[in-house]
């Protein structure tokens, strides 16, 4: 058979997280360290790999911090383990996939943007300010630190919009995937008339958010709310 679809074989090496494609992440399991990604997102793999559901230790449900789903926001994160030998290939839902490499810097990302991390990676739920006047704002904005890989989803090819001391950057806030933690993140109302911003009832309709400080801003191209999983029947 000849046909340009089988070109798209899948690729070879041992590096732990790497794009197949776009859309598409390959993890390479080496029997040691484990990987937590999203439930449900395998999509093949090969090898003697086990998946199992992940839940913090007991002595860490209770922390401020902790290893990621380590109970300040038990809904935020629904994970799974990844161990064993081989390799998974990881996606959701056509996502365009990006590879972050934290270096004991931090980030911020809302938890529903996240694909797959190295389970080492440290975490804390963040607020925004003016977050409480609607619901579903910064409660599910997840801090991540320490050193380790992560890979982030958004709807189509993302803007990084720089932030410098003194000037501020206003970003749709169903549009904003994440930012470098060190910059002041208050939610606002758009400055335009709110009638011309409504969306389909999301619950952050008119509303943006400003960043100050010295980092970098991550936005998609959609202003939708995230995909999610279908419910399991």
């Amino acid at each position: 058979m000849h046909s340009p679809l089988l070109d798209h074989t899948a690729l070879t090496g041992d590096e732990r997280f790497a794009l197949q494609n776009p859309q598409l992440l390959r993890v390479v399991l080496d029997g040691r360290a484990e990987v937590l990604a999203r439930t449900g997102a395998m999509v093949a793999h090969t090898g003697r790999v086990r998946f199992t559901g992940w839940r913090p230790p007991r002595s860490q449900r209770n922390q401020q911090g902790g290893p990621i789903g380590s109970a300040q926001q038990p809904a935020a994160l629904d994970l799974m383990r990844c161990t064993g030998t081989g390799t998974v290939y990881l996606a959701n839902l056509a996502q365009h996939l990006h590879i972050l490499d934290l270096q004991g810097d931090r980030l911020t990302i809302t938890s529903s943007y996240l694909l797959a991390l190295d389970a080492g990676i440290t975490w804390r739920t963040v607020d925004i300010e003016g977050g409480e006047r609607i619901s579903g704002v910064g409660n599910r904005s997840l801090e991540l630190s320490g050193r380790g890989r992560l890979v982030v989803m958004t709807s189509g090819r993302p803007l990084v919009m720089p932030v410098r001391a003194g000037e501020y950057v206003y970003a749709d806030a169903d549009a904003v995937v994440g930012w470098s933690s060190a910059l002041e993140v208050q939610l606002q109302a758009q400055s335009a008339n709110t009638e011309a911003w409504r969306r389909h009832g999301t619950a952050t309709e008119g509303w943006e958010l400003s960043f100050t400080g010295d980092g970098f801003v991550l936005v998609q191209p959609s202003e939708l709310r995230p995909p999610q999983r279908l419910p399991r029947r």
